[in-house]
């Protein structure tokens, strides 16, 4: 950050008073600029069909990698809910209407300053077509998901966590747990 929004003054990082972490602050009008963790919010749209169940994934047709499989979602805006978002994305991406569930998965990505959040989701019908950030979307089962052309370690994550709670509660009956992450490594390179 170079210049103040509030009043188009240059600011300078220093730890304000009463603070312990350096920020931004405009010497002119005294804001303090804080800057916070960015929300990404998603769904894991399920689909079961005569006790196979697939999930929808979307191809990347935007950078960071274009190309790569994810699961529907992005960033939450302002004045929307996490359910919101993770409705809106996957509408966005996938123009998949689902029925949303509880949280599944929330993800700390501390070296890129987001919190990843994704909540299990149910298809209401199978009307869906990519979006503009989507090149194709495609049901996978477990067995044909397409592991090393995931997008981010957040999605690998919560898609191995799904598929082995949904053998749990198959298995033994139950329900889905939250799962929990701390991603501190990078992407691996394309």
């Amino acid at each position: 950050m170079k210049y103040c929004s509030e009043c188009a003054h240059p600011v300078a990082l220093q730890i304000p008073a009463d603070d312990t972490r350096q920020r931004f602050v405009c010497d002119n009008c005294g804001t303090i600029h804080y800057q916070n963790p960015k929300m990404v919010v998603g769904s894991i749209p399920v689909w079961e069909h005569q006790g196979e169940v697939s999930i929808l994934l979307c191809k990347r047709a935007i950078e960071p990698r274009l190309g790569f499989w994810t699961l529907p979602a992005g960033f939450m805006e302002n004045d929307e809910t996490t359910e919101d978002a993770a409705r809106r994305e996957t509408e966005e991406e996938a123009g998949a209407k689902i029925k949303l569930h509880t949280l599944f998965s929330m993800i700390n990505v501390p070296h890129v300053h987001q919190v990843h959040l994704f909540y299990r989701a149910t298809l209401l019908d199978l009307d869906y077509v990519a979006g503009i950030e989507s090149l194709e979307v495609e049901m996978f089962t477990e067995a044909q998901i397409p592991w090393e052309d995931i997008a981010f370690p957040t999605v690998t994550y919560t898609l191995k966590s799904f598929f082995a709670d949904l053998k749990r509660v198959q298995k033994e009956g139950g329900q889905f747990s939250l799962h929990t992450n701390d991603i501190y490594k990078p992407m691996r390179s394309k």
